[in-house]
């Protein structure tokens, strides 16, 4: 399963930062950032996900998420 969102998060450093957070939180999923895309993209690979934790996770760390539909 892939979940896909929608982020604020515009440095690299920021998302190293939270992408140790999520595997802290996640170890057994793919967790990667395209900041590249306008929509500055959280992608998250493997089973069972919980978009709101990772939405909840991210909020907490003082930046915006959404699932893209």
């Amino acid at each position: 399963m892939v979940e896909v969102f929608k982020t604020n998060i515009q440095e690299r450093k920021q998302a190293a930062l939270l992408f140790e957070v999520l595997i802290k939180q996640f170890p057994l999923f793919k967790i990667n950032f395209d900041l590249e895309d306008c929509d500055k993209i959280l992608r998250v690979e493997g089973d069972s996900i919980s978009y709101e934790r990772i939405i909840t996770i991210i909020h907490t760390s003082g930046y915006q998420c959404q699932v893209l539909e």
